[in-house]
């Protein structure tokens, strides 16, 4: 058996397409091809040429603007090259860090020789046009299913299951529920907690000002501004107003260059280009999110986390700088909470982008431009390792890679992926699909799975409906309910008390089967 390749990162590429006029809008594919493009020439080969043409594996994470029949064989196409493998992956924010983790294993067995990963988004141009009545856009690739919407991830089907019932399922549903879990948990406060929301995402945006690829680069949302609710900052689901959801409508799209220490050599490339992944690990939790152990903690980020720190031979101490995905102030909370990481307050704030509202949601592919500038971030000596956590679903997917300014010590074979495709060996409370009687929305005293709830808020900041995950006191079984009448929707969503721990009744609704309605007093649950 031939000896592993140590498998490096040469190139890699951003860019971005600021404009969002109709007479500058390029589809995905477009900048795909210049973020790869721009990849090739920053690996600085002696012959760049040569390197195009040994292009063998392109790999693309799904974009969401538009519906390509071909995206991978298209790029290869552009390129002029023939690449055995043409790949493109499923939905989900984890898929950029998978796809680079899978690359650099493909490269080590010499399953492949140089190896590309890219995705991109056009969301804003797309958009631009659907406000022109313009689908699809003049001049874009023939699309494989009819257009005629700009895709939003609170527009997608729910399916048909406990969470449709009750109309929760959206990231912007599900992601405030662990916000809400994860403060009961800690014992803190409402107040508390949103300051250190604030705080965070006020870090996270002072990076983006001076990110050039972020979408806010050169503007500063401040404490005051992310922290106060009002028409241009508005509640979107308790307690995460606008300037705490990802903000998708952008054009964006990144590549980055994978190879062998060997063919790098024959190509030229200078040594201070080189970066090394480590390893990589991933897993998921149960898609269905009311199955879910509890809501304070994420089982796939722990053991993501873990996993890629062990496969790497890298302790936490070792770790420079960090991205950790940011759709939501939870996702880095968690993470540093499992890592014993200040939440705020650091030196080095965990992002090196400045997350998904500052930076740009960027789809799919966020995470993309985290391994980009961790690449860059490590060749320009302001680390010697970083990691990368990519999150995708509603807090389902996770996939975490550690990457270096030198070699793995001890040589060897690339390290697999040592976690499971879904986590199962963590129970979770049972299920009650037709509660009724007393219940609480948290049951302090039987914490082995705290319970949570959110509210979702109309434009026009009125609440709209609440979403109450509970348990029942006759049988410790968890349910699913909305709220049943306005006095306990107001209650909920008026942030002045805790609500977790608060104790009320359940009831079934009579025009909807196996929807729960909950509520503070007896007398209203019979209404």
């Amino acid at each position: 058996m031939a000896p592993a390749e140590v498998p490096i990162v040469i190139g890699v590429g951003d860019i971005k397409n600021r404009s969002t006029k109709i007479e500058d809008a390029k589809e995905p594919a477009v900048l795909m091809l210049e973020a790869i493009q721009i990849a090739i020439q920053d690996a600085s080969s002696s012959s760049s040429e040569r390197l195009r043409k040994s292009i063998d594996s392109i790999d693309v994470v799904k974009t969401w603007t538009w519906p390509y029949p071909d995206l991978p064989g298209l790029l290869a196409q552009k390129l002029g090259v023939n690449a055995k493998r043409k790949f493109y992956s499923d939905h989900g924010g984890d898929k950029p860090a998978r796809l680079f983790d899978e690359a650099a294993r493909r490269i080590s067995k010499g399953e492949c020789r140089v190896a590309v990963v890219t995705g991109g988004e056009t969301l804003a141009s797309l958009s631009a046009f659907a406000a022109e009545k313009l689908l699809p856009p003049p001049g874009w690739t023939p699309p494989s299913e009819a257009v005629d919407s700009v895709f939003t991830p609170t527009g997608r089907d729910l399916g048909d299951n406990l969470g449709a019932i009750h109309q929760i399922g959206a990231p912007i549903h599900v992601y405030p529920l662990y916000e809400n879990g994860f403060r009961a948990h800690r014992k803190q406060g409402l107040k508390e907690n949103h300051e250190e929301s604030v705080k965070l995402y006020a870090e996270f945006a002072r990076v983006a000002e001076g990110q050039k690829f972020a979408w806010n680069h050169g503007k500063l949302d401040d404490e005051e501004r992310i922290g106060t609710v009002g028409k241009k900052n508005r509640m979107i689901c308790f307690p995460y107003p606008l300037l705490m959801n990802a903000f998708n409508t952008i054009n964006l799209a990144g590549a980055c260059i994978l190879t062998s220490v060997s063919f790098a050599n024959e190509l030229g490339i200078p040594k201070e280009k080189w970066i090394y992944p480590l390893g990589g690990a991933g897993t998921k939790d149960c898609d269905e999110f009311w199955k879910r152990p509890n809501f304070y903690t994420s089982p796939s980020i722990s053991r993501s986390l873990d996993a890629a720190l062990s496969s790497s031979k890298t302790s936490k101490d070792e770790i420079d700088l960090y991205d950790f995905y940011s759709c939501f102030p939870i996702v880095p909370k968690l993470a540093c909470q499992h890592l014993g990481l200040p939440i705020v307050g650091r030196d080095k704030p965990v992002t090196l982008l400045g997350g998904l509202t500052s930076f740009g949601g960027a789809g799919n592919n966020y995470s993309m431009h985290a391994l980009t500038e961790m690449t860059r971030a490590l060749r320009g000596g302001r680390g010697k390792k970083g990691l990368v956590l990519a999150n995708g679903g509603v807090l389902s997917y996770q996939y975490v890679v550690v990457l270096s300014k030198e070699p793995r010590t001890e040589g060897g074979a690339y390290p697999e992926n040592a976690l499971p495709k879904e986590i199962t060996d963590v129970p979770a409370p049972d299920l009650v699909f037709d509660p009724e009687g007393e219940g609480t929305v948290e049951w302090l005293q039987f914490a082995n799975s705290l319970k949570t709830y959110t509210v979702e808020f109309s434009r026009d900041g009125s609440p709209l409906r609440g979403y109450i995950i509970g348990r029942l006191k006759s049988n410790n079984m968890r349910f699913l309910a909305n709220t049943g009448d306005d006095d306990t929707l107001r209650q909920m969503a008026s942030g002045k008390d805790e609500i977790i721990g608060l104790s009320g009744w359940v009831h079934q609704d009579p025009k909807r089967k196996g929807r729960g309605l909950f509520t503070f007093g007896k007398q209203q649950a019979k209404l």
